[in-house]
């Protein structure tokens, strides 16, 4: 199971402001775990939200809204891959992050990542099963028994 654990934004992450040595370390000794433990597929921090854009729709048509945008509840700010056992275990590791100094209440989201093998089988016809995993395979991503 495939797991993403979403860091949230807030004022400081906004402003381009880097965390302090400490929260760094500690960053990377988690990470560290995460990768020791086998469990770790990705993790990134991301920029501010004035170098991203959101893609909009309406009346089948696409727009893009460039950053930065101000509903602060809605950022993120980094986020980790990572494939447990379990959702119990995500659980264990996100309950595991370091949590930085004064930003108590903004916590993260655990969301599972849906896999096209837990579609049930027979729900997805074969052809379109096959090439699910012809991509997985030519973008070198392990399955769901990994």
């Amino acid at each position: 199971m495939k797991f993403m654990i979403v860091g949230k934004g807030n004022a400081e992450t906004e402003a381009g402001v880097l965390p302090s040595q400490e929260l760094v370390d500690a960053m990377h000794a988690y990470n560290d775990s995460l990768a020791r433990a086998g469990v770790l597929l990705a993790a990134e921090g991301l920029y501010p939200s004035e170098r991203g854009a959101r893609i909009a729709y309406s009346g089948g048509r696409a727009s893009v809204i460039d950053g930065p945008f101000t509903e602060a509840k809605e950022l993120i700010a980094g986020f980790w891959l990572i494939q447990v056992k379990s959702r119990e275990e995500a659980m264990e590791w996100a309950l595991r992050l370091p949590v930085p100094p004064g930003h108590d209440g903004i916590g993260v989201h655990v969301w599972q990542v849906f896999d096209a093998a837990d579609v049930p089988d027979g729900s997805m016809p074969a052809e379109e099963r096959a090439r699910e995993e012809a991509l997985r395979e030519r973008l070198g991503v392990d399955g769901p028994e990994s």
